[in-house]
């Protein structure tokens, strides 16, 4: 593969606008998952990574377009790209886009509305965000559960190395909306109070607003920064909903990422894991860690400082690993206390300074999926 170095990045949660004042506050241990009674999304409180209400939308942009432009925004401002660039593509990654444009249609319209409809649509976004900063180019949509985001960078990844582009902005975004939050509610998945992932009192996930924007580049004057290495994908076809009970089809991802980087076990100083805190998705992580052989590196999840943020997790999540490269600093995994996996995992409970030269970010989703990316200093 060919070297693809990052060339910037932003995430944009309740946490902050920048990359740096998120991880600023991460180091801190300030979590923006708060207790929210918002009737219009839920007949009782809940705990969730909320924008304020009054973040909304701004001009023909909906909340969930804003959240992408400022991100990208700020992204290709700090790495001085031009959109206009032919070289130059552009991804997008969500899981549910603009569907809460239904809870506002008139009753019984929703369906039958053909502008509604081509409103929704995920191409439409991608569509007004690409003629917004005038890329050059049609942009790419990902949208694949959980893992949508890491997926979208390893779309970046395949196609500069195919020489089809040099530079991609990869950009990820959802917003929490009843829909959504009735959804995963549906699933009995929502915890009752802030989550705890990977702990023995886990019981549950919390939902989060976000976006997140890394651009990558194999061009020569960008490198000597951090690299992405190596990645897979993968499906382990047990259940719509229900990971694998085995994590066997995770550990084949993470030893197919790892074989790409030229890479062993070994050489990875830092696990940031989608750790979603529900009983099943933890275990499975846990299962798939140990089998790969990583069980003593550090791992943490940031499900308890964001939520699960959905289409915008798996890069917001890795901008976070990119951050704790540059400084070499792991955060802990907020709210983890007593080991509730069946594995012996090494789960980051403080700020750990260390050397952090390769790191690994996996992902996995409903319908089974797994993802996974290496990144090196």
């Amino acid at each position: 593969m060919k070297d693809i170095f990052v060339v910037s990045d932003n995430i944009v949660s309740p946490l902050g606008a920048t990359t740096a004042e998120n991880f600023s506050r991460l180091k801190a241990g300030i979590s923006a998952v708060r207790r929210h009674e918002r009737p219009a999304m839920a007949d009782e409180p809940f705990y969730a990574a909320l924008f304020d209400p009054e973040t909304g939308t701004s001009g023909p942009y909906t909340k969930f377009e804003q959240l992408l432009l400022v991100s990208i925004s700020d992204a290709i401002g700090n790495g001085h790209i031009d959109p206009r660039d032919p070289r130059t593509i552009l991804i997008l990654s969500t899981t549910k886009g603009n569907i809460s444009l239904l809870e506002t249609a008139p009753a019984g319209s929703a369906t039958a509305d053909p502008w509604l409809n081509r409103r929704m649509a995920l191409h439409t976004s991608a569509r007004l965000i690409a003629d917004h900063f005038h890329f050059a180019n049609t942009p790419v949509v990902i949208s694949n559960a959980c893992i949508s985001g890491i997926l979208a960078l390893l779309t970046a990844m395949r196609l500069i190395d195919s020489g089809s582009y040099d530079m991609a902005v990869v950009a990820g975004a959802d917003v929490i909306s009843k829909f959504v939050l009735s959804g995963f509610g549906s699933f009995q998945a929502i915890s009752p109070g802030p989550c705890r992932p990977f702990d023995l009192s886990r019981d549950g996930i919390n939902l989060g607003e976000g976006a997140g924007t890394i651009v990558l580049s194999s061009r020569e004057k960008y490198h000597g920064g951090i690299r992405f290495r190596g990645g897979a994908v993968g499906n382990d076809a047990n259940h719509i909903s229900g990971p694998s009970r085995t994590g066997q089809e995770l550990c084949q991802v993470i030893n197919k990422s790892l074989a790409e980087a030229g890479l062993t076990a070994g050489e990875i100083g830092f696990i940031s894991a989608h750790g979603t805190a529900t009983l099943y998705n933890d275990e499975m992580e846990a299962k798939a860690i140990t089998m790969a052989g990583l069980q003593s590196v550090p791992v943490n999840s940031l499900k308890a400082y964001y939520g699960h943020t959905l289409g915008a997790a798996g890069l917001i999540e890795s901008i976070v690993t990119l951050q704790s490269m540059r400084e070499n600093l792991v955060l802990p995994s907020l709210g983890f206390e007593d080991n509730g996996v069946s594995m012996p995992l090494n789960i980051c409970s403080s700020l750990l300074h260390t050397s952090l030269y390769s790191c690994l970010k996996t992902a996995s989703g409903f319908g089974g999926c797994n993802a996974a990316v290496v990144m090196s200093q």
